[in-house]
């Protein structure tokens, strides 16, 4: 399980993330901070960071601001990613949270396939960085590295559709090789449709193909992603 902290001042939309979290697979919320003063005890506590790998964080908080959390987190060495979740959205704010290397700024209000999406990409992320030894090889590099980045919008070649575009990228993220057929089946699309856009995943660097043995036949092409 992915342990998550939140940091969020008010009670409502705290539970709300909460309840978003938690209806992700493999994701538990482990820690919950109101106020900067309770996020900087927290980020102090051995046992509480031992038990979480990515904090939610609000920019604007009563006593402090989501930044300083971010920076004192970083200066601290723990290795807890950041999604900052907030109304602020200035170029400042936005310059210096990419600075401190969070790995989504999600604006507010969001819906709640906004926050899976992304959360299912840091899923991905996870999994890559956990199975990775401690000499990854250039190929594991730069998958981990493009784990987290949407496919792009502009990519999107006439004739497929990006929301559906979306879902099966976000799809393919989630699972440990998927052929067309069981694509298709996923998320009630042809396995002709699926193959479409699984070739355009790969075309653009998305995903990889190989050739899958095991079955009685000829071999299933299963594709997996990449970056």
């Amino acid at each position: 399980m992915i342990g998550v902290m939140l940091v969020e001042d008010d009670p409502l939309t705290l539970e709300l993330h909460r309840t978003l979290v938690e209806r992700v697979e493999g994701f538990r919320v482990t820690a919950e901070c109101t106020s900067a003063r309770e996020a900087v005890t927290a980020l102090r506590d051995p046992a509480v960071m031992a038990r979480v790998d990515l904090a939610l964080v609000d920019v604007t908080l009563p006593d402090g601001s989501g930044l300083d959390l971010v920076r004192g987190l970083r200066a601290t060495g723990a290795r807890v990613d950041v999604f900052a979740v907030t109304a602020v959205h200035d170029a400042d704010t936005v310059r210096r949270m990419a600075a401190l290397g969070v790995a989504h700024y999600l604006v507010k209000p969001f819906t709640a396939g906004d926050l899976r999406a992304r959360l299912e990409q840091y899923r991905a992320y996870h999994r890559q960085a956990t199975d990775t030894g401690s000499l990854p090889t250039q190929h594991e590099i730069d998958a981990l590295f493009g784990a987290l980045r949407p496919v792009s919008r502009t990519s999107t070649p006439k004739g497929l559709s990006q929301e559906t575009l979306d879902l099966v990228a976000r799809t393919l993220r989630a699972a440990d090789g998927l052929s067309a057929a069981e694509t298709g089946t996923r998320l009630g699309l042809s396995r002709v449709v699926a193959r479409r856009y699984l070739e355009h995943l790969v075309g653009v660097g998305a995903a990889e193909r190989a050739a899958r043995y095991g079955t009685p036949g000829r071999p299933v092409s299963e594709y997996r992603w990449r970056s």
